[in-house]
């Protein structure tokens, strides 16, 4: 038997998808482990060969492919346990990380202190060079005052290093040298330049995507060097993939090499199983909306395609490399609810996590969760969490609300509904940033709802947003993971033009050969079929921001083609377009993508059930519902609610008037009321 593996650690539990040789797909959860996720890891590999029936060694040493999400880079940042960095720069420019692009994250919020830069000032060097923006040196490298900034670093016993040179995108010559004389002198830390990281314009985008790489780069290298070393000591011998923000997959190497770029490394997964599912019938045009323990992603699929975005924000480090659009939200089982300052209830972003975790896990948790809350309300069965080997404690989250309803001076059971009506009203606001801030109308999509807590509140999002369609998958809960087995190789790189009017066909067409080959060099270890996709971001001479432009239907060598490609995406975006105004593109791009089998799905119908069972929940008011298996449900039979549909690791919330149906592909199909 050949397997294949996708692994998502996410805040509360890792998740592991085992797909199959012949289609069958098993999945499994553990609590993941903050202090070290690969202990997470192997807890739920040894739970996926249990429920295989094999020992974990044969699971393993007959596994070709196991690709890896992982969210060690974005805790870092956000607990701000990143390496200690030193950055060397062009003399005179060691402020640009402070100084930003001057403006505020909250422009009008006069008191708002500015964000701290990943690398103290202290240890912000500056080294005389430069080179000009055409790519000829200004200032040769003086070597005393690199070898000086070195030794200042040396003493300062830092981890890692960016080198972050002006003008470096154009000529890298000045950072390759500096970066030669770093590793011979401190052989142990981490070295990054801008160079290699971001090669285009705009300043202090590439120095602080750098930054971000080398504060997070010792993170991931050790991480991932840990994991590999357990996955070996168990059996493993294959190639452990890692996806990276963009949705696409890389090897250990690389990801060690682009560590920022694994920034949204579990929630990419989700939306590489949007785009699957979209390909296998779904439906075009999806809203990926994943609820788990502490977090809710949420991504548009358009037309088949993810939304992407030019780089992401996290913890005040902006990441400028290729990502998914993806708006995250405080807000998942764990999510605590409680009272600000002025006595309102409110509900995240602050989340009791893995540990101790909702008050029901009975791990010392004592405040009122999501969770808690929708098992007072009847929504989950205690005794059947994680296929029952975890029991919850009602009493414990029946103590937890109660404390809450009695600060508001209400009733348990309306305390809890409480949070569980916010918590949806805030998720649903993210959907609206998600799409109606994109100039999309949700209501022209479907709500694919995964995630550990998702079925118990996408038909109330879907309502409160007019959006009429609800899928929910059988494995919603574990469907990043599986989505990372349903995605392919993908290296991105881009080249600045440097125009500042007009466009260079030459150079273009110059920079496209030379990413391409650079593409198929970082995956000629993969021995199957690489394509090359062209791609370039453009804007109007007198705008700030460019777009992306897909130009491989484009012929290169026209000027006017160019030009019309982009007022065509530009009037797709914006409803506008200006021909008579002159095309500048800014950056060429280039995706080398390789090839990888697609798993199983995950999709097993029964031969049909009535109701295992009826429930007391609340709704407004108490009553009993009847409780359906989901693995049970044949395709095409068709549930009214109200009622609860659930599995080992899945509950799904039917509320008054909606409709279900399960479909044959393994998705219920809910038609909300």
């Amino acid at each position: 038997m050949s397997y294949t593996i996708g692994i998502d650690v996410g805040g509360t539990f890792t998740d592991i998808v085992v797909s199959t040789a012949d289609g069958e797909t098993i999945i499994a959860k553990a609590a993941t482990t903050p202090a070290d996720q690969s202990e997470g890891v192997l807890q739920g590999l040894i739970f996926a060969a249990e429920r295989l029936n094999v020992p974990l060694k044969d699971l393993l040493a007959n596994t070709g492919r196991i690709v890896h999400g992982t969210t060690a880079a974005t805790n870092a940042l956000l607990e701000g346990k990143t390496a200690r960095i030193g950055m060397l720069t062009t003399e005179g420019h060691r402020d640009i990380i402070e100084m930003r692009e001057g403006l505020k994250p909250e422009r009008y919020n006069l008191r708002m202190a500015p964000p701290a830069p990943l690398v103290p000032r202290s240890l912000r060097l500056p080294v005389r060079e430069r080179m000009r923006p055409d790519g000829s040196v200004e200032t040769a490298l003086d070597e005393a005052s690199l070898h000086a900034a070195i030794e200042q670093l040396a003493r300062a016993n830092v981890q890692a290093v960016a080198i972050c040179f002006l003008h470096a995108w154009r000529n890298p010559a000045h950072e390759q040298q500096a970066a030669a004389a770093v590793r011979a002198r401190l052989q142990n830390a981490y070295v990054t330049t801008s160079s290699d990281v971001l090669p285009q314009i705009k300043e202090f985008e590439r120095f602080s995507t750098t930054v971000a790489n080398a504060a997070v780069g010792p993170v991931i290298e050790n991480y991932l060097g840990r994991l590999q070393t357990r996955l070996s000591q168990a059996g493993y011998n294959g190639e452990l993939l890692v996806i990276l923000s963009h949705g696409g997959v890389a090897s250990v190497a690389e990801a060690t090499r682009l560590a920022a770029g694994t920034a949204l490394s579990g929630p990419a997964g989700g939306v590489a199983a949007a785009v699957a599912l979209a390909r296998d019938g779904m439906g075009q045009n999806l809203i990926a909306f994943d609820m788990g323990g502490t977090s809710t992603d949420i991504a548009l699929v358009r037309d088949g395609q993810p939304a992407m975005s030019d780089g992401k924000t996290v913890a005040n480090a902006r990441i400028a490399l290729p990502s998914l659009d993806i708006v995250t939200l405080g807000a998942g089982g764990g999510s605590i609810g409680k009272l600000d300052r002025a006595g309102l209830l409110q509900v995240g972003p602050d989340s009791a996590g893995a540990d101790p975790g909702p008050a029901c896990y009975g791990q010392g948790g004592t405040f009122a969760t999501v969770t808690d809350a929708n098992l007072v309300l009847g929504y989950l069965d205690p005794a059947n969490f994680l296929g029952g080997r975890r029991h919850l404690d009602l009493a414990a989250s029946e103590r937890a609300v109660t404390v809450l309803a009695e600060q508001l001076g209400i009733g348990m059971a309306e305390a809890a509904s409480g949070i569980h009506r916010l918590v949806n009203t805030r998720m649903a606001d993210g959907v609206r940033v998600a799409t109606v801030r994109r100039g999309v109308d949700p209501r022209g999509y479907t709500l694919l709802a995964f995630g550990g807590a998702a079925g118990l509140h996408v038909s109330a999002v879907a309502a409160e947003l007019g959006i009429g369609r609800v899928v929910v998958p059988v494995a919603a809960s574990v469907l990043s993971a599986w989505g990372m087995l349903n995605t392919d190789l993908r290296v991105e790189l881009t080249r600045s033009q440097g125009q500042l009017k007009g466009i260079d066909t030459a150079a273009l067409r110059a920079s496209f050969a030379a990413m391409e080959a650079e593409g198929r060099a970082r995956l000629s270890w993969f021995d199957g079929t690489v394509t090359i996709r062209h791609a370039a971001d453009m804007r109007y001479g007198e705008q700030v921001f460019e777009i992306a432009v897909d130009l491989d239907a484009v012929d290169w060598d026209s000027p006017a083609e160019l030009g019309d490609a982009f007022h065509r995406a530009h009037e797709a975006l914006y409803t506008y377009a200006l021909r008579d105004q002159d095309v500048v593109l800014v950056n060429a791009r280039v995706a080398a993508i390789g090839r990888l089998p697609a798993a199983g799905r995950s999709v097993r119908g029964g031969a049909g059930a009535a109701a295992k069972a009826r429930r007391r929940v609340h709704l407004g008011g108490w009553m009993d519902v009847p409780v359906y298996d989901f693995l049970a449900l044949a395709p095409d039979q068709t549930l009214t609610g109200p009622a609860i549909v659930e599995s080992d690791t899945t509950t799904v919330l039917l509320r008054p008037r909606d409709t279900a149906t399960f479909d044959g592909r393994g998705w219920l199909d809910v038609a909300v009321g």
